[in-house]
């Protein structure tokens, strides 16, 4: 997409395409700890190249508009999620599935570690400098076993029949399946126990309805995902060595940025 930068008043400005924070660049093989998030992981694993120009040399891609009607969704569920917490019972969604035994989370930290932008779920890798991050939806408890239950909202407007089958082999889902273990990894990297299924709640909105009248109405789904996380490590030393490099990796084949930047290359030369 064509993207205009603008200044936090929303003027428009000179866009450079270099980041202007020096704490958003990486230096190989800094001593400074330096922070990635999940986004930020996940962008490794879809493109090194792009991943390294963005992170160590300080390129600034274009951006994305925000997803507002997935926000409010989430915004909702947050305030009956919180509810149910204060009050230390199970949410309907819980009664509804046969997961009585089921609470929302209660603990001090909890809205830090749902605040992706300042704080979320945090490890140090190893014994690294670099500090992982990732803002979750929500976690919830099993009461039998106290073993915490890894939550993300998901919503969607789909025709498709929702089953954790058809929704977890979707080509489009996979990267909801490495969201999921990475904050299941960072759990565990600081110290929590964690249930062996994470679960998805997949708000659906009914586009085939007679009428719109104002009111979209959905159906909602809860799709457990047993996790796995026994990829994360390699990938992740597989980062760092990446950050640490003096030189620019091979980009993925099918990287529509990579591909466009060397186009564009081709006819400014």
């Amino acid at each position: 997409m064509l993207d205009l930068k603008r200044n936090s008043k929303f003027e428009l400005v000179e866009a450079t395409g270099k980041r202007s924070r020096n704490s958003s660049i990486y230096s190989p093989n800094q001593n400074e700890d330096f922070k990635i998030s999940r986004s930020k992981f996940s962008d490794y694993l879809t493109c090194p190249r792009c991943f390294y120009l963005d992170r160590v040399v300080g390129l600034e891609s274009p951006g994305t508009p925000g997803w507002a009607l997935n926000e409010a969704t989430d915004i909702l569920y947050k305030r009956e999620f919180d509810e149910c917490r204060e009050k230390q019972i199970p949410h309907r969604l819980f009664t509804e599935n046969n997961l009585e035994h089921f609470i929302p989370f209660d603990h001090p930290d909890i809205d830090k570690w749902r605040d992706s932008m300042h704080h979320g779920l945090k490890a140090r890798y190893g014994k690294s400098n670099i500090i992982l991050f990732g803002g979750v939806d929500d976690i919830w408890i099993n009461t039998d076993t106290n073993k915490l239950v890894v939550v993300d909202y998901k919503s969607q407007s789909s025709t498709k029949k929702v089953t954790p089958i058809t929704y977890l082999s979707d080509v489009y889902k996979q990267n909801y399946k490495i969201q999921m273990d990475f904050y299941v990894y960072l759990l565990k990297e600081m110290g929590f126990e964690v249930h062996l299924e994470g679960y998805f709640v997949v708000c659906n909105g009914n586009r085939l309805a007679d009428n719109f009248n104002g009111v979209m109405k959905f159906e909602e789904y809860l799709i457990p995902y047993e996790w796995n996380i026994t990829w994360v490590d390699e990938k992740l030393s597989d980062m760092v060595d990446c950050m640490n490099s003096n030189f620019i990796p091979s980009g993925h084949p099918s990287c529509k940025n990579c591909a466009y930047a060397r186009q564009r290359a081709s006819f400014e030369n």
